[in-house]
């Protein structure tokens, strides 16, 4: 499997439209290679390089086995659930210094929902699930 977006190359800034800070606004993603038996999908997104430790900024799941694409902006099939800014969708790159990562990590999965998953138990519960994943990075420095 295989995810990128067309916001951003991989390794490379991600847009600022996307920061928390200024519009909020959630980046294009896209993938193919998707393994048999596939029923749903679900998306993380996360700061391995935030001072308090990795800092949760998107959690998607209850993606519909068919979708492809999540497009700028949204609207976002699936469920989004609460991220480490307290809040309920796309929480965007706003980092304290200097320059962070922002991986996206994307999971197929072999159940249709993730019934029950919160912040706390989401990585957990993925991979229990999982079925195959794929990952695409992007930076955003402090301006």
């Amino acid at each position: 499997m295989k995810l990128w977006s067309d916001d951003f190359e991989e390794g490379s800034p991600i847009p600022t439209r996307c920061a928390y800070r200024h519009e909020n606004k959630s980046p294009h993603l896209a993938w193919d290679g998707v393994p048999d038996g596939t029923k749903s999908f679900a998306l993380m997104c996360n700061d391995p390089d935030a001072p308090v430790g990795d800092w949760i900024h998107w959690l998607v799941h209850s993606i519909p086995a068919d979708t492809r694409e999540i497009p700028a902006g949204g609207p976002v099939p699936g469920v989004e659930i609460k991220n480490d800014f307290g809040t309920t969708g796309w929480g965007g790159p706003a980092p304290p210094s200097g320059t962070h990562r922002y991986f996206f990590t994307l999971y197929a999965l072999d159940v249709p929902e993730l019934a029950g998953a919160s912040k706390d138990n989401f990585r957990k519960m993925c991979e229990e699930h999982k079925i195959a994943s794929a990952q695409t990075m992007g930076t955003f420095s402090k301006r």
